[in-house]
């Protein structure tokens, strides 16, 4: 099977804990995605809520480092993604493909000409907090009412310029609104769930996911437990099942995607396995009578039309 996700702690991790993408005892590694066909992966440069500026971007450049490393080192089987033609590449050579993100704009170091450092480094994707507040604005888990700062807007506006995706997980209510009411480029939720279906804050809600849709954006299904089922110890595979079924409802067949959050998150006992559960997910959704021709879309074609068609890679 082909599968392509949004969003995954994994580089992080790797870089925190001196782990090797290529073999380790995380949710993902090279080894776990011989398994698949084809296999693209977002790999996020977390920046926690209690570091900022020069820390912040630091931060950045020695996991965006980690990656470089990484990629050269296991070039007979990875490929960064950074330029169009690249996702094609990666295709055609049979490696799988990395494309570097930011999880938390914090990342900026409180400058906006950093934007230009995460272009030439390969980003396409950025969301603008984490769960608290940062210069760009507030995260969904922040106390107060606020939503994108003067700053945030700037960001905004460059990222979209840059050819950088607008994420819009981890964000607030109201930081939400002010950047679909600004948006000129589609807009990502790259790892949040239906609100409908679990109840849990950092979730969509209906409205949120009609405006990613009809900016033409994506929305990647999250298997963290806690985002899964409102008793998170109870959550299994069905419940992506039931967060997919939902969207899916709302007209979301073009925009749904995966973005798993793997290893930066409690997975249901029956996901454990990381990337290999991914197979028997999709089995899954086929024995409920899910038709491949929209499985394909939700693990790989609506992302890869996204990145494509707006010229990224």
């Amino acid at each position: 099977m082909r599968f392509f996700d949004l969003h995954c702690d994994t580089m992080t991790e790797c870089f925190l804990h001196g782990k090797a993408l290529k073999q380790n005892d995380l949710h993902i590694s090279l080894e776990k995605a011989e398994a698949l066909e084809t296999y693209v992966q977002c790999y996020a440069v977390w920046i926690p809520d209690d570091l900022r500026g020069d820390k912040a971007f630091q931060r950045f450049l020695d996991i965006a480092g980690k990656l470089d490393a990484e990629t050269q080192g296991n070039s007979s089987c990875l490929l960064q993604c950074k330029n169009p033609g690249d996702l094609a590449r990666a295709c055609r050579e049979k490696k799988s493909g990395a494309i570097l993100t930011v999880e938390n704009g914090a990342a900026l170091g409180g400058k906006v000409e950093n934007i230009q450092v995460f272009k030439r480094l390969g980003v396409k994707i950025c969301t603008l907090t984490w769960n608290g507040e940062n210069e760009l604005g507030r995260g969904v888990l922040a106390p107060g009412s606020g939503g994108l700062s003067a700053f945030g807007r700037q960001v905004v506006d460059g990222l979209e310029k840059a050819g950088i995706l607008v994420d819009l997980s981890h964000a607030s209510p109201e930081l939400f609104d002010d950047v679909a009411a600004m948006a000129t480029k589609p807009l990502v939720a790259s790892h949040s769930n239906a609100k409908a279906v679990c109840g849990h804050p950092r979730n969509l809600t209906d409205r949120q996911f009609s405006i990613i849709k009809n900016s033409g954006g994506l929305a990647g299904l999250n298997f963290f437990k806690a985002f899964l089922h409102d008793c998170p110890e109870k959550a299994s595979m069905l419940d992506v099942l039931r967060h997919a079924e939902h969207f899916l409802a709302l007209g979301g067949e073009d925009c749904l995607a995966v973005g798993g959050d793997w290893d930066g998150a409690a997975l249901p006992q029956d996901m454990a396995a990381g990337l290999g559960a991914v197979p028997e997910l999709y089995e899954l959704f086929l024995r409920h009578n899910y038709q491949e021709s929209l499985l394909e879309k939700i693990f790989w074609k609506n992302a890869q039309r996204l990145f494509e068609t707006q010229d990224l890679l």
